[in-house]
Parts: structure tokens; sequence; C-alpha cells
């Protein structure tokens, strides 16, 4: 049996901005709201910058996931 190994992607489906914090929710499966909720936390605690940049980082380097890019499309 195969086993494949599980991939971080941004997801365009329900996205609010990019899709980075709902691609981190399908990958840890945890619910998305609460992540939201804390990625809001986060910035506003360290001052706006690092967050943002992070999730600018994360723009970047994290792929948009391959059946989304279908959906945009259509």
């Amino acid at each position: 049996m195969q086993i494949t190994p599980k991939k971080l992607y941004r997801h365009v489906d329900g996205q609010v901005l990019a899709g980075v914090i709902i691609g981190f929710s399908r990958y840890f499966s945890v619910d998305v709201t609460l992540l939201r909720v804390l990625f809001a936390l986060f910035v506003l605690v360290t001052g706006f910058f690092p967050g943002v940049f992070a999730y600018i980082i994360a723009i970047l380097i994290m792929p948009v996931k391959e059946d989304d890019i279908t959906i945009i499309n259509l």
C-alpha cells in the first residue's frame, strides 16, 4: 500500500484573501475560523508587520491547489 504525503496548498475556494489560512486549516484538519482568529490575534499582538510579512511569504511559497485553478478558469 502506497502512502501519499500530505502537501500544503493555498485553496481559492472559500478564501478571504489568498487562501493561505484555509490551506493551513485543511492541512492540519483544524477549523478555518479558529485559525483566522488566531492569525488576527497574532497580527495584533506582534505589531502588524511580522504577521503580514509572514502571510505575504506564505502567498509566494505555497502553490495553489490545481483542482482550485480549474474552478477559477471556468
